[in-house]
């Protein structure tokens, strides 16, 4: 009933800050590797002005509009960061980092080398331990930038990842891969999707330069946001266990043909501690429900490029993806919200 309350409390409560509020957005490129340099995007409270452009948009996908390089309108911010699913981008969730913003968030996402959209380099894909080690890389600039490192709560910072970046994102709270058990359970369960992947993302055999999975834990990390993660079942059960940050598990109820949430999200809740964990599954949820609100049409013309794609932009019957949206971000702003 606490739960309840606290939702519908705090559902009432959003509309009002909302009005208040623009969205800032930079990009930036980060390149203290020049193996491996980061495009990054931050999107944040800022100050209004006349020079609105509309980013993310796109024929299948509806985009927002932000104040391009706008001057920052915060004095201090807790953080959130953002890792996109397999070939994705920071545009994935930027319906979200728009949400965030408007309650007063900072929100930084990174495209990983390897696995985003423009990027599909065999070499970086490989290098599995480099995702979540991007992310460590993101907070190390931001932290130390001489724009950012001011505004930034050091001790609110959060990871929150879709797909293959929920699976990143668990790694950097303790969660360890273990070859041997994922090879198990590959046996047992033959996900095309999750499994057919190993090769490509380095996990069916051990890597060049490959860290020891407990070097990717980082401690600046307070608490992680998986949404309808896969690949949970490369790591090992007694990692899970000892995993004490707080972690929020958001599912989607509708498989859509090889990623059942009870084998991925579920595996998670139900190895990571009770009383560690919040799990909540989204029946009327699909897999892609967590992307960007869809236009009218892009079902239709997604179809005509590949077809089976159309399934991007569908969403259980009965509920559009803004209502979704709306729920997902609910459960997602009161997780925060409960730090201890």
């Amino acid at each position: 009933m606490r739960w309840f309350c606290s939702f519908i409390t705090l559902v009432l409560m959003l509309p009002s800050s909302i009005a208040a509020t623009e969205i800032g957005f930079q990009q930036k490129v980060i390149s203290q590797s020049l193996e491996r340099p980061l495009s990054i995007s931050i999107w944040y409270p800022a100050k209004p002005s006349s020079q609105i452009t509309l980013i993310a948009d796109n024929p299948v996908f509806q985009g927002n509009p932000v104040i391009e390089n706008g001057a920052v309108n915060t004095d201090s911010a807790p953080l959130v960061m953002l890792s996109h699913g397999y070939r994705g981008n920071w545009r994935n969730q930027h319906w979200l980092a728009v949400k965030l913003v408007e309650q007063g968030y900072v929100v930084a996402a990174v495209d990983h080398p390897g696995t985003t959209t423009l990027d599909s380099s065999p070499q970086q894909a490989a290098q599995w331990w480099q995702r979540p080690k991007d992310l460590s890389r993101l907070l190390d600039y931001l932290l130390s930038d001489e724009q950012w490192s001011g505004v930034i709560d050091r001790t609110n910072v959060t990871a929150i990842g879709h797909s293959l970046g929920g699976w990143t994102v668990l790694q950097l709270v303790g969660a360890q891969v273990d070859r041997a058990f994922f090879h198990q359970q590959c046996l047992l369960y033959p996900n095309p999707r999750t499994c057919g992947l190993a090769k490509e993302l380095g996990l069916a055999e051990s890597q060049p330069n490959e860290p020891l999975s407990a070097r990717l834990h980082d401690e600046r990390i307070k608490q992680v946001i998986s949404l309808d993660l896969g690949l949970a079942r490369s790591f090992s059960s007694s990692s899970l266990h000892k995993i004490k940050t707080p972690v929020l598990i958001l599912a989607a109820g509708i498989d859509i043909g090889d990623l059942p949430q009870t084998q991925e999200s579920g595996f998670l809740a139900e190895h990571i501690p009770l009383l560690s964990r919040r799990y909540k599954v989204y029946e009327q949820a699909m897999h892609f429900s967590f992307l960007p609100i869809c236009k009218p049409g892009a079902i239709h013309l997604l179809e005509e490029e590949v077809q089976g794609d159309g399934i991007i932009c569908k969403d259980g019957r009965g509920i559009t993806r803004s209502a979704l949206h709306q729920s997902i971000f609910a459960d997602i702003f009161l997780f925060l919200g409960q730090r201890p």
